[in-house]
């Protein structure tokens, strides 16, 4: 019997197509992009299609003194678009490809430290992959190559990678603690932390979330849980950065609690070609 409301035909012939085991066209579509992001990535990866953006951290809202910068990992699609992590890592994070995707990203780092002897870059990294061969490999290659990379690279875990796994993490981070390499702890205040584990682990640099940035000038809740994470990372001797950083007023509210340095677009967007690179780093390490 044909219905008489043409969204519920709609719908109902949605179903009636979908493959075997499949009984939810939304989570199909959803299972179906997965696969399709999957399917990208692990082409880029093949064929080293990746790159690195960097976007510079800064001391504070009054200066334009750089502290460091962030290498975030791109992968390029096949008609050559940049797609940022955003686009794909929570599609792989857990995956095999997600720690190939880090040893790219720990390579293209390291190659850019080594031929600027005044860059110090942080990239980024899963916990998963602490002890995975090629990430370990790849690094101890390149500190034996170059003693003064160690104490210009930042490794950054995110809180709630870092929290899947902290013994690991705090184990990880003593094992390279005489490597001078340093340790940040991204996106904090987005997940789940246990405070306790933080006497254990060897964080140098705490990394507020930015939704509790955004609007910080006119919204007391976040100066006061800022506030209360400033008095965390005082406690344990972390210097602390505010993520996604986009306007003026934020940033003096932010200078004005004593956060020590900022990042976001109000000072620079990503850019796979900064002023102090010759060419985009995917050709480089090509």
């Amino acid at each position: 019997m044909k219905s008489e409301h043409p969204l519920i035909e709609s719908t109902m012939h949605r179903f009636a197509n979908l493959p075997e085991g499949h009984h939810n066209p939304l989570d199909y579509a959803v299972s179906q992009r997965d696969r399709s992001t999957l399917e990208m990535v692990k082409e880029a990866v093949k064929h080293r299609q990746t790159l690195l953006a960097y976007q510079p951290i800064l001391y504070g809202s009054s200066t334009d003194k750089i502290a460091f910068h962030e290498g975030l990992i791109r992968v390029l699609d096949p008609t050559g678009r940049v797609i940022p992590a955003r686009e794909f890592m929570p599609v792989i994070q857990d995956t095999q490809l997600g720690r190939e995707v880090d040893v790219l990203a720990l390579r293209a780092g390291l190659i850019a430290l080594r031929e600027h002897a005044d860059l110090r870059l942080s990239i980024n990294m899963s916990a998963r992959s602490i002890g995975y061969k090629p990430w370990t490999t790849m690094l101890t290659h390149w500190l034996d190559r170059d003693v003064t990379i160690g104490e210009r690279l930042i490794l950054e875990i995110s809180e709630q990678s870092a929290m899947q796994m902290p013994e690991l993490v705090a184990s990880f981070m003593e094992q390279l603690q005489s490597k001078k390499i340093c340790f940040a702890l991204d996106n904090f205040g987005a997940g789940y932390t246990a405070i306790r584990y933080f006497k254990d682990m060897y964080f140098d640099i705490l990394k507020i979330d930015g939704q509790f940035v955004r609007d910080l000038a006119t919204n007391g809740d976040n100066r006061a849980v800022i506030s209360t994470m400033l008095a965390i990372a005082h406690n344990f001797n972390m210097i602390t950065v505010a993520e996604q950083v986009e306007n003026r007023d934020d940033a003096e509210a932010l200078s004005a609690l004593g956060v020590d340095c900022q990042q976001g677009y109000y000072y620079a967007a990503p850019t796979t070609s900064p002023e102090w690179a010759d060419e985009p780093e995917f050709r480089k390490s090509s």
